[in-house]
């Protein structure tokens, strides 16, 4: 029997989604510049400042992993979204560069919370045969917030400040959470005897593909959080438009790639991705005028467009689904540290070098990764993966 992708508690789930992802977004493009300028802060720090909220995610990922394991999913979701809401107010007294940190790690803790929760439950309300194409669409809703948060974050900017900013973002995280509030979730038998050690709150079995996507990550960290610098650095006008085409090239390559991941499986994908991601890095660090500026986003928006959902898939399909939290928090784990890295590693050769300089390393990190995926991740998928009906 085939059941329907798109049901009430999908789309609620992809809807809450798309609005915490947009309240995220709105600040990339806005707070480096607002450390940077208002702050008076080095480019070394922009980057320390931003790896904070990813520290903060890494170290309580596992924690919610075990938790989604043992006790359940609705409450330590909804709970981490009424939190996530209440802390973009503390942006409001951040004058201060230790304050900031204060500020964004304590806000990391909670995205950290939220993302292992809402991956999680969406791969339960996913059917096992489509999950591909139903965690590529969920992700088309963090492509949106994507797209859309940082639009959305200029233009409050503009017209009301950075207050003004801050206090919408925690209107649309008050939104996202009465969305995943109305959800009808799945039943779920949690592991109540399951002890609290370090091997139940990792799926070592995922560690291979999840390091694999940290190496990529490396590189996705360093362009969200410079990209915005890098436009005012070349004359940009606009910088926060890199993010709107970034994500049309995202949602193009989702919508095209799911249900070929469902039939044949991730290499070929992933190896078309970071081939994408090898040629877009110099062509942004080379062609420093707008048709470089943009293209390059349409270019790395394609490749890295389903680079995290194949990954996460693949995650699933390795695991039974009483450790689908372990599994998500571990891969998403691997995300965070590569995104921290990224933004540290960026910000050291910036300030050292030059941000192209920099976007051309994240090419050499490509070649790596696309290197160890041929050589180790794909044969190790294929050998470990297991059927739908043990999935579930």
């Amino acid at each position: 029997m085939e059941f329907k992708l798109w049901n009430r508690n999908f789309t609620l789930l992809t809807l809450s989604n798309f609005f915490m992802c947009s309240a995220y977004y709105s600040l990339i493009s806005t707070l480096p510049v607002y450390i940077s300028v208002e702050l008076h802060s080095p480019k070394s720090v922009v980057g320390l400042v931003l790896a904070s909220y990813i520290v903060a995610a890494v170290l309580v990922r596992p924690l919610a992993g075990f938790g989604l394991d043992k006790y359940g999913r609705k409450t330590i979701f909804i709970a981490s979204l009424l939190f996530y809401a209440l802390i973009f107010n503390g942006y409001l007294v951040a004058w201060t560069v230790a304050v900031m940190i204060v500020v964004r790690f304590t806000h990391g803790l909670t995205w950290g919370l939220i993302t292992t929760s809402n991956s999680t439950v969406a791969v339960d309300i996913i059917p096992p045969e489509k999950r591909g194409q139903g965690i590529g669409y969920f992700g088309v809703s963090t492509t949106l917030g994507m797209a859309l948060g940082p639009v959305i974050g200029s233009f409050i900017l503009l017209h009301g400040g950075y207050s003004a900013m801050f206090l919408a973002g925690f209107a649309i995280s008050l939104a996202s959470m009465a969305m995943a509030a109305s959800i009808r979730y799945p039943y779920h038998t949690p592991l109540k005897n399951l002890e609290f050690k370090t091997s139940n709150l990792f799926e070592t079995k995922t560690l291979l593909p999840s390091l694999n996507l940290l190496l990529i990550m490396i590189t996705y960290g360093g362009v969200v959080s410079f990209i915005a610098l890098y436009g005012r650095e070349i004359g940009i006008g606009n910088p926060s438009g890199f993010f709107l085409i970034y994500a049309t090239g995202v949602i193009g390559a989702r919508f095209s790639s799911g249900k070929f991941f469902d039939r044949h499986g991730p290499k070929m994908i992933l190896m078309v991705c970071l081939s994408l991601l090898i040629i877009g890095f110099p062509f942004l660090a080379f062609i420093k005028n707008s048709f470089g500026f943009y293209g390059a986003a349409v270019i790395l928006g394609f490749g890295n467009g389903v680079v995290f959902p194949t990954f996460q898939a693949m995650t699933n399909n390795m695991v039974l689904q009483n450790r689908r939290g372990a599994a998500n928090s571990t891969l998403f784990a691997a995300v965070d540290i590569g995104m921290g890295l990224g933004m540290v590693i960026t910000g050291t050769i910036a300030q050292r070098f030059s941000i192209s300089s920099a976007f051309l390393v994240c090419a050499a990190i490509c070649i790596v990764a696309l290197a160890f995926f041929l050589v180790y991740t794909s044969g190790y998928y294929q050998r470990n993966k297991v059927t739908g009906e043990l999935v579930n």
